[in-house]
C-alpha cells in the first residue's frame, strides 16, 4: 500500500535512535521506537493521510492490521488514529473480532487504553445490544488486556455510563493483584465520579477494593 510504504520511508528519514532508546526504556523495552517526537510524528502522519485520503478511506482496517505487524511503536499509534477517525459511525457488527485482535496484538497500556476508550467504547455505543455479551467474554478471558478493556471501555461515557456494569466489573476483579487491573478499576470509577461523585463514594466505601483502586477512585472526591 502506498500510504504504508510512504509512512515507513518518512519515519526512517526522521528517526532519532537515541530518543528511540529512551522511549523503548520507558515502555520497558516491549517495543522499538524510531524516536520521533509525538508532534512531529503526527505532522508526518497528517500530511501523508491527506495525500492518501482515498486509500485510507477504502482500506482503513487492512492498513491498521499491516501497521500493527510492524515492530516500531509509532506505526501502532498511527494505526489506532486511523481507526478512531475512519470507523466512528461506520462500525460493522463483526468488527468486534477485529477490535479484539487489536487489543491482544502488541499489547501494552498505551495502546490498550486508547483502543478500549475510543474504539471498543465507540463500537459498543453503536451496538449497545452487544455490550453484555462482549464485556462478559472480555471479562472472563485469561487475557489481562481484555479484562482491563472490560473495565475501561466506558471512559468518557459520562451520563451514558452503565454504573451497574462498572460496579459489577469492579467487584469481580477487585481481588486481582495485577497492577493494571487495580489501576483500571480506580481510574474508571474516578472518571465516573466526575458525573456522579456521591454514587462512586458510596460504592467505594461499601466495597472492599484494593488500596490502589480506592485511592484512585476517590482522588478527586471531597
Amino acid at each position: 500500500m502506498n500510504f504504508t510504504s510512504s509512512l515507513e520511508t518518512a519515519f526512517y528519514k526522521e528517526s532519532h535512535p537515541e530518543n528511540g532508546l529512551a522511549m523503548a526504556k520507558y515502555m520497558r523495552n516491549h517495543f522499538s521506537f524510531f524516536g520521533i517526537k509525538t508532534e512531529d510524528r503526527r505532522q508526518i502522519f497528517k500530511t501523508l493521510c491527506k495525500e492518501n485520503q482515498l486509500e485510507i478511506l477504502e482500506n482503513a482496517r487492512a492498513i491498521a492490521l499491516e501497521l500493527f505487524k510492524k515492530n516500531e511503536r509509532e506505526f501502532h499509534y498511527c494505526a489506532i488514529e486511523i481507526l478512531i477517525k475512519q470507523l466512528k459511525g461506520n462500525y460493522k457488527k463483526e468488527d468486534i473480532h477485529f477490535i479484539e485482535k487489536l487489543l491482544t496484538t502488541n499489547s501494552w497500556w498505551d495502546s490498550v487504553d486508547t483502543i478500549a476508550k475510543y474504539i471498543l467504547g465507540e463500537y459498543l455505543l453503536e451496538f449497545p445490544l452487544e455490550t453484555k455479551k462482549v464485556i462478559k467474554r472480555f471479562s472472563n478471558s485469561e487475557n489481562l488486556w481484555l479484562n482491563r478493556s472490560a473495565i475501561l471501555f466506558q471512559l468518557g461515557y459520562k451520563q451514558k455510563t452503565n454504573f451497574d456494569l462498572l460496579k459489577s466489573e469492579s467487584e469481580k476483579h477487585k481481588n486481582f493483584n495485577e497492577f493494571f487491573i487495580q489501576k483500571a478499576i480506580g481510574w474508571a470509577l474516578r472518571e465516573y465520579a466526575k458525573t456522579n461523585p456521591q454514587a462512586v463514594k458510596k460504592f467505594v466505601i461499601n466495597t472492599n477494593l484494593k488500596p490502589l483502586s480506592t485511592k484512585e477512585a476517590l482522588k478527586n472526591i471531597i
